[in-house]
């Protein structure tokens, strides 16, 4: 019997509701919720497949604990495993002091976890080193916020995105990161054709393709962008000087500096036209409502609290707050940022929008909990945490539901870090991050589908999460595991006194949390699960007397600052340390990819989410290739001044010259070196500590490697990816991903500057089942030739070339099919690996994931004559999730062009 339960996605900051169909054992399915406000039954590729990422064999299943450093972790049991956790933990800190553990948690935690470790770490270890992953995306968002409104609040709701008549996105590649408000904005824009909407990206991403105006901008030149706009605004007059006048402060000092940000200037800083900066600053000015819509492009920076006042300026300059269709707007990146904003889950935060220096708040949070005291020095942020780790500073350090070994910057540093950390706790549901290797006590924790609590989106929308099916194996909630900890823990530092962890529920810590917010901007001390069960999912503040939460911030022109007044904030664009020279002289930027999701711990579980872009790969344009005499999937040494990778290199136009792009998903279990971010730089901005992931000067440079790997093999993929990862380390370069969709398979690119030896080949083949049974074999040894194909049931399921691979994508067309011929045994008896007759059988990429509409039929559904509501209509493509639509509207035009 199929049952189904609401809960919400467990992937971006949108906070879609989901409708789990499950059997109480297994989940089945997963379909939008067309009650939940958020996505009104939308769901974008990655949610509408989180039934496929529950591979029990990539899951942490039972605790695992080390002995001795260099030794191999083994099964126990909980309460042993608990039990030295606590020995370890209260040792150090005996002998260290509070400061000599850290907690690295994140934006993935339900508000419940991150409130109970947030008192776990303040209120009985008295350390404020808890930091969250949430500081790499939303923390410039949070001083930008915070100190030109006075809080922490984003003052919009999406609706706003349907009623606004223009619509400003900067930083943000919304087709991808967002979809589901991509959607809704595209619905909006055909229902208002005068909508105006300009996009800021130095790349042209899927978004561009709606924008009436797209400013191509250098990286890192926002500051200066926003204030020639300003300037042109304040030129022209377009400016709300009743508003400035009664509701802010600090005009006449952001009025004195952007008199020199001209539009001669501002173009040459930003790399742009003139005449585009005006028709902006035109749209902008003369359009009745004007709302902002950013992420990590403005965050991810150096000057990432400048680049977030500089916008808000601009709303503040023209009126444009508390009102419906406009304010600034920023799109949280993980699914409960906010919640752990609220919970005060940074080191520089307290429960309640509350600050860890501010000795009056750390008063009333002490008071509450029922304790003498709260430490007073500020703790320390995620880059700081991790090299206070490598410094020896931190001896034991507790890391949940994250992977700072695959999503923290300069990789070689975080990778010695955590080398050296006497004492490492990974409290994760997945056991095949990167950050796992280094665990010494590895706790299975439950996940998406087995827990329950609550999530804040970035509407500031509370929303339930409920459990639909028991987690796996010994796998416990994160916050029981807390709180056992906790109950450990309090033996040795608070004997004989009450606990502070008698919780026995989710509900029970929501309920003694959202006390804490009680007369804070984000009041929601009335709010229950009850009432949100009732009412459905609810923003906050929350109005208790009418029973309703508020859609929007500041509509009565009163923030919540000592004097009731907004504040511009006056900082000059200053250019990013790491610019381009000649050894670098390339700049790095990284992003998202359709259809996967952060560090791919879940998403890398689900084959066809690799359908659409199948491996790590480096984007320059053309003209950047052939000044380097490089062709199109050449491999490439890429190097910055912390690390290098050797990965593929693509053409793209849609960069500008001088720049390179690399998604940010792939880390060292999917990409030989470390990752992507072994390039990327840890200096942050001085405001938010938030790290610079931005931008990198690079080189690219061609590398040659004769002998070449290719491996296709299904089944066991987990268990096999973890042995063939190891099995490859000493390549040159090695790429992992999987393929197919009802018969998942893994893949296997690499290659290195001579063959293998025999034994390592014979190590290989018995990994992949190659070395006996129904297997074609052919060997060329004194050309290092050799091809393994094993046939079962008349078809190939697994497929080894090595020496030269010519034939890899053909052969995996055949693996496809499903079928094999004649022509698969007359290649296999030739002396190279070229496919029969030259075909090359290119890899035929999934453009529709939620239909698998592949990009050849749409293609020749073009080419026959129809428009998108035609090959919607015929092959079902953008009927589900529409990601795939932008991509084929830009197919529709080229091939319009090109008649």
């Amino acid at each position: 019997m199929t049952t189904t339960t609401a809960s919400t996605c467990c992937y971006c900051g949108v906070g879609c509701g989901v409708l789990i169909e499950h059997d109480d054992e297994h989940i089945i399915g997963v379909k939008g919720d067309p009650a939940h406000p958020a996505n009104y039954g939308r769901l974008c590729s990655k949610g509408a497949t989180l039934h496929l990422t529950g591979d029990l064999t990539a899951r942490a299943l039972y605790p695992e604990l080390r002995l001795g450093k260099g030794l191999a972790r083994s099964h126990t049991d909980w309460d042993t495993a608990m039990g030295h956790a606590a020995q370890v933990f209260g040792q150090t800190i005996a002998e260290h002091g509070p400061d000599s553990v850290a907690f690295y948690i994140s934006g993935q935690l339900l508000t419940e976890d991150y409130y109970a470790f947030n008192k776990l770490a303040r209120a009985l270890v008295a350390t404020n080193n808890i930091d969250s992953n949430s500081r790499l995306c939303m923390s410039s968002a949070v001083v930008g916020y915070k100190r030109s409104l006075g809080a922490d609040a984003p003052p919009c709701s999406y609706e706003d995105i349907e009623q606004s008549d223009c619509l400003l996105i900067v930083g943000s590649n919304m087709a991808y990161a967002h979809p589901v408000l991509f959607r809704r904005l595209e619905q909006a824009k055909a229902d208002k054709p005068d909508m105006r909407i300009i996009v800021v990206d130095p790349r042209r991403t899927d978004t561009c393709d709606i924008a009436d105006m797209h400013l191509a901008v250098q990286p890192g030149t926002d500051v200066a962008l926003f204030h020639g706009i300003l300037h042109i605004l304040m030129w022209e007059g377009w400016l709300d000087r009743r508003f400035i006048d009664e509701h802010t402060g600090g005009f006449d000092e952001l009025k004195t500096l952007v008199r020199d940000y001209t539009p001669e200037m501002v173009s040459g800083i930003c790399g742009i036209r003139q005449d585009d900066l005006q028709s902006v600053a035109r749209m902008i000015g003369t359009a009745p409502s004007f709302l902002s819509l950013w992420c990590m492009g403005l965050n991810q920076s150096s000057a990432g609290s400048a680049k977030n006042s500089a916008l808000i300026n601009l709303h503040l300059a023209t009126g444009q707050i508390g009102k419906p269709g406009s304010g600034p707007f920023s799109l949280t990146g993980q699914p409960n940022a906010m919640g752990g904003r609220e919970t005060g889950s940074l080191s520089n935060l307290l429960p309640g929008h509350r600050e860890t220096a501010n000795a009056a708040h750390r008063d009333e949070v002490a008071e509450y909990w029922g304790v003498d005291s709260l430490p007073g020095n500020v703790g320390l942020s995620a880059v700081e945490l991790f090299e206070g780790v490598r410094q020896g500073k931190i001896k034991a350090l507790w890391i949940a539901c994250t992977n700072p070994a695959q999503s923290m910057p300069d990789q070689t540093l975080i990778h010695e870090a955590l080398a050296a950390c006497p004492f490492v706790v990974v409290q994760e549901a997945f056991a095949t991050t990167e950050t796992c290797h280094y665990a010494d006590l590895l706790l299975p924790a439950a996940s998406w589908g087995e827990k329950a609590g609550s999530v804040t989106n970035s509407e500031r929308r509370i929303s339930r999460v409920r459990s639909a099916v028991a987690a796996p194996g010994e796998a416990r909630p994160d916050w029981a595991i807390v709180c056992d900890l906790a109950t450990r823990l309090e033996a040795q530092l608070r004997p004989g006194q009450p606990s502070l962890f008698d919780f026995d529920s989710p509900q029970a810590l929501f309920d003694e949390y959202r006390g804490l917010t009680a007369g804070r901007d984000l009041d929601y001390s009335s709010l229950s699960y009850a009432l949100i069960d009732e009412l459905g999912p609810q923003q906050w503040p929350f109005d208790a007397s009418k029973q309703k939460g508020t859609a929007r911030l500041y509509a009565d022109n009163r923030f919540p600052t000592d004097d009731g007044r907004a504040r511009f904030i006056a900082e000059s664009y200053l250019p990013h340390k790491e610019q381009r020279d000649a050894r670098f002289p390339l700049t790095l930027n990284t992003g998202r990819l359709r259809d996967q999701w952060h560090g791919m711990s879940r998403t890398g579980t689900a084959a066809q989410l690799f359908g659409h872009v199948e491996q790590a790969q480096i984007s320059l344009h053309p003209d950047d290739l052939r000044s380097r005499h490089l062709v199109d999937g050449q491999l490439v040494q890429v190097k910055s001044r912390r690390g290098e990778l050797i990965l593929p290199v693509l053409a793209d136009e849609q960069i500008r010259p001088g720049q390179a792009y690399i998604p940010m998903h792939w880390g060292n279990r999917f990409l030989k070196g470390l990752g992507v971010n072994v390039l990327t730089q840890p200096l942050f901005d001085p405001l938010s500590k938030q790290p610079e992931l931005k931008q990198a000067g690079i080189n690219v440079k061609p590398v040659v490697f004769p002998w070449e790997l290719f491996v296709l093999v299904e089944g066991d993929v987990q268990q096999r990816f973890t042995a063939l990862r190891e099995h490859c380390e000493e390549l040159a370069f090695a790429s992992f991903s999987l393929a197919g969709r009802d018969r998942p398979a893994l893949l296997i690119r690499a290659a290195h500057r001579n063959a293998p030896d025999a034994d390592w080949l014979a190590k290989l083949d018995s990994l992949l089942d190659l070395h006996s049974g129904p297997v074609l074999i052919y060997d060329d040894p004194r050309r290092a030739i050799g091809k393994r194909v094993r046939i079962e049931q008349g078809r190939i399921t697994a497929i080894r070339l090595t020496g030269e691979t010519a034939a890899r994508d053909w052969l995996r067309q055949v693996w496809q099919s499903g079928e094999t011929n004649a022509e698969l045994r007359r290649w296999f008896l030739a002396p190279i690996s070229t496919p029969p007759g030259g075909q090359s059988g290119a890899v035929n990429r999934t453009l529709c994931n939620c239909m698998n509409v592949s990009q050849s039929r749409i293609q020749a559904g073009i080419e026959r004559g129809l428009d998108l509501n035609g090959l919607k209509s015929e092959l079902g493509c953008g009927t589900e999730c529409g990601s795939c639509v932008p991509e084929i509207k830009g197919l529709l035009s080229r091939a319009k062009v090109a008649v």
